[in-house]
């Protein structure tokens, strides 16, 4: 897959203001169109949901569930919100989570 990572306050406001955002338990997902030929993504999890260790598990998981999924549509700013139930989640129901809220939105090739 290829993408790269969404880091500049400013286009974080403005996936935030412009996108559409959906969300299960574990995850909010908030995307937009970028006109590029890649996507961008970003990631948020709060320190309400642990510690450091904690936090840098959550974005490892969803790092490499996402490295697995080759279905992706091209030309996103996704950032993924990592919720307090996510700490609790392994590498597969990470996955199942993520391909719920991708296809939700239609990101997923169908």
């Amino acid at each position: 897959m290829n993408h790269q990572r969404l880091r500049k306050d400013a286009d974080f406001k403005n996936v935030y203001k412009r996108g559409k955002s959906f969300a299960n338990k574990t995850l909010v997902m908030y995307y937009r169109k970028n006109g590029c030929d890649f996507n961008r993504i970003g990631f948020s999890v709060s320190k309400k949901i642990g510690k450091a260790v904690t936090r840098n598990k959550i974005r490892r998981l969803i790092k490499e569930n996402l490295k697995d999924m080759n279905d992706l549509e091209q030309g996103y700013d996704i950032i993924f919100i990592a919720r307090i139930p996510s700490a609790e989640l392994d590498f597969r129901d990470m996955g199942k989570s993520l391909r719920h809220l991708l296809k939700k939105t239609g990101v997923v090739k169908k």
